[in-house]
């Protein structure tokens, strides 16, 4: 490792958000381009650097510092171009000479101990010399505490999360409790928190320490979809994690408790434990939802009369469900269409809106994903929003995690009709912002196939509301016949009853080809996805998709996309590429989100390049291209549907991943023109009815599964789901 002194010439790039910097250092009348994590580092300080030269493929020889610190200019010109940089807010090049002028090579020990006496130079008031003094002290102390957190192995970019969170007091909490950054600071939970623990000698019975394995152990059940964990299994894991006992974990139980941290209470006569947020947002959804199911005064004959004019200037014939779909809608503040492919959900909604039309009431119709918004506009002719955009996202945060809506509870949704289709795909979250826009007095009518994966995230919410029996629900179970041609609706019915479907029977839209070998259903995947589906479905080898049930094993979606990308989006002397632990991300590539993100920036621009649309937030499950790697910005453009295009910084692109194959449960509420699946032997727990249902109801035009017809046999007779633990239900019938 090479050391280098030198003057902060200029800085070229500076992420706020991490604190990576691209600048020019002068050492010893040499210019040498650096690069690193700094992000307290100003133009006109002297810095001492450690780091080592590497040759960048684009911008040549370069510098990456790994440590630096800065070291107080000692002649008066230092001096004075360090205060007229900008790096002291009003303080500028005229000032900065009157400064230097006055105090000479004095000019930071008065600043710093008699910032009084800057009120002897014309143009400072008493006022703003107590305002240059704050800043250069706030200098000081900001890089005392990244000098102070870099020994514990804390990076650049959370040691500002950290300063700005605690300003001084984080000496204290280091030291006494380092667990309070996984519960204050966005992006540090508790293995990094434990970690830092660990480091400041803290020990692993420490009463911080298992509370705060508790919380975390809460809070990752909520990623695999629970709202609560039973106490037995929610000791077992905590004990597990943090290498205590059990009953060193039950006994801080009672703390949380008492700090109302967590929520303790019988589900079904079963002890279960909530993190705090999530027992509340089951409740609140529980009397939102309730508050909504108002009855209204519809007469039935002159609903039927309007129904029958609907269907003769629509040119369509509503069966006995659908027509009951249309009057309880009207009749009631809330209900619930379900039911499967074919069965006429879409028909359905255009009879209510076309009856809602001619009441002469306003309606509004969302989805929760991009792609199922555009369907349903497409189906209805009538637009469709995403649930966030018709709750106007914005990036201020409202907590800790980011996004704020708009509409709420003191600006909610003025209309009178909404329509939610998709909903086996919204969470508890989703449910609780929507419910907050919508007054009593407004229709919900939320649309969607209960049999279908739950969501991604925590909660089971239409089928909780289901299952409550507080609510009109209306189950369409009729297959119409032009559906019954379609050789993927048909099967998706025998899976979804429990049948044996024919896999002997090849059709254009629905076919089966047997392969034992690992080996061999890779290659029939790349020649599918490559050569043969794009002529028979009319798109392109992006737009068919590979989904499976697992991430891991050969036919997993790591190994896939790895696979898929080699032959799919080789690599190219054109194309750059970025690694990023162990992905490898390449100009071209398909990419999907994985995580909300509330912050992160869109914009749609037209064919000159110039910006037409600007918004918010990028979620779960969002897919698009790589468009440019700019290794020299250190960021990544990505473009999802609707062309919107997000910029990710290098530090952030763990937030995506190839999607050449996604799992099953990623491909909720999108269609695809054809779905590809893999599938030779899993977990049973994965290979079940209701996985296998999901991915042959995405396809639009055609399924093809590759592998072990043993293997779709099992997980058709396979009724065993991953359990989810959620209460909505229970909430729903105690609340009035």
């Amino acid at each position: 490792m090479e050391t280098l002194h030198g003057l902060v010439e200029h800085i070229v790039y500076h992420n706020e958000n991490n604190g990576y910097t691209v600048m020019a250092l002068m050492c010893q009348g040499d210019e040498v381009m650096c690069t690193g994590m700094m992000a307290m580092v100003n133009e006109g300080e002297y810095i001492k650097a450690e780091g080592d030269y590497v040759e960048h493929a684009t911008y040549g020889r370069q510098f990456r510092i790994a440590f630096f610190s800065i070291e107080a200019p000692e002649d008066i010109f230092s001096i004075e171009r360090y205060l007229a940089s900008g790096a002291i807010k009003g303080i500028g090049p005229s000032l900065a000479s009157r400064i230097v002028k006055k105090f000479k090579e004095d000019s930071f020990r008065i600043i710093e101990n008699e910032p009084e006496r800057l009120a002897e130079i014309k143009g400072i008031s008493e006022r703003k010399a107590q305002e240059i003094y704050q800043q250069f002290h706030d200098k000081q102390d900001m890089r005392q505490a990244m000098m102070f957190l870099s020994k514990y192995g804390i990076s650049t970019a959370y040691a500002v999360k950290i300063y700005n969170e605690y300003g001084s007091r984080l000496y204290d909490i280091i030291k006494e409790n380092p667990y309070q950054l996984a519960e204050d600071v966005t992006g540090i939970g508790f293995r990094l928190a434990d970690d830092i623990a660990q480091r400041a000698g803290i020990g692993m019975d420490s009463a911080y320490r298992i509370r705060s394995g508790v919380v975390y152990v809460l809070l990752q059940a909520t990623m695999n979809g629970h709202v609560y964990l039973p106490v037995e299994l929610l000791k077992q894991q905590a004990a597990d994690i943090l290498e205590v006992s059990e009953d060193a974990v039950e006994h801080q139980l009672m703390e949380l408790s008492i700090d109302k941290k967590i929520i303790i209470k019988n589900i079904e006569d079963e002890p279960v434990v909530y993190a705090s947020a999530y027992y509340y947002l089951e409740l609140s959804t529980a009397r939102m939802l309730k508050n909504l199911n108002i009855k209204y005064d519809v007469s039935f004959r002159e609903a039927e009369h309007q129904i029958q004019r609907i269907e003769k200037n629509e040119k369509i014939e509503l069966d006995e469900m659908q027509k009951t779909a249309v009057i309880e809608g009207a009749r009631n503040g809330l209900l619930v269409i379900t039911g499967g492919p074919g069965t006429g959900k879409t028909t359905t909604i255009n009879a209510i809106i076309r009856f809602f039309e001619n009441e002469g009431l306003e309606l509004r119709l969302a989805a929760p994903t991009g792609r199922a918004a555009k369907r349903m506009t497409e189906a209805t002719g009538y637009e469709a929003q995403t649930i966030h955009r018709m709750l106007e996202l914005t990036g201020g945060p409202e907590d800790k995690e980011g996004g704020r809506f708009e509409r709420n509870e003191q600006n909610p949704l003025e209309t009178d009709v909404i329509i939610i289709d998709e909903m086996s795909m919204v969470d508890i979250h989703l449910m609780n912002a929507l419910l907050k826009a919508i007054m009593p007095g407004t229709r919900l009518i939320m649309v969607g196939d209960v049999n279908q994966l739950p969501s991604v995230g925590p909660g089971n919410v239409l089928k909780d509301i289901i299952q409550s029996h507080c609510f009109n629900v209306v189950m369409l179970t009729k297959i119409f016949r032009q559906a019954m041609e379609s050789a993927i609706i048909k099967n998706a019915h025998k899976i979804n009853d429990g049948e044996d479907i024919d896999l002997n029977v090849k059709t254009t839209d629905f076919f089966f080809l047997q392969r034992q070998q690992v080996m061999d259903v890779q290659g029939v995947l790349i020649a599918l996805i490559r050569d043969k589906l794009p002529k028979n479905v009319g798109a392109t080898p992006y737009d068919i998709q590979v989904l499976t049930p697992m991430r891991k094993g050969e036919l997993g979606v790591e190994r896939l996309n790895k696979l898929l990308q080699e032959y799919l989006n080789p690599k190219d002397e054109t194309k750059r590429e970025k690694e990023f632990g162990d992905r490898l991300f390449r100009e071209g590539d398909k990419v999907m989100q994985i995580k909300n993100n509330y912050q992160l920036e869109w914009e749609i621009t037209d064919r000159y390049g110039i910006p037409v649309e600007k918004g918010v937030g990028v979620f779960n499950g969002d897919m698009g291209i790589v468009r440019e790697i700019n290794y020299f910005a250190e960021q990544m453009t990505v473009e999802f549907d609707e062309g919107r295009k997000i910029i990710y910084p290098f530090a952030q692109l763990d937030e995506l991943e190839l999607s050449y194959a996604i799992t099953v449960h990623k491909s909720q509420g999108s269609e695809y023109p054809a779905v590809v699946m893999p599938l030779l032997s899993g977990p049973r727990m994965l290979f079940n009815r209701n996985i296998l249902y999901t991915a042959v109801t995405r396809a639009k035009k055609c399924v093809a599964i590759v592998g072990s017809g043993q293997a779709v046999t099992q997980m058709i007779h396979n009724q065993r789901e991953q359990k989810r633990y959620s209460s909505l239900h229970v909430w729903l019938n105690e609340v009035e």
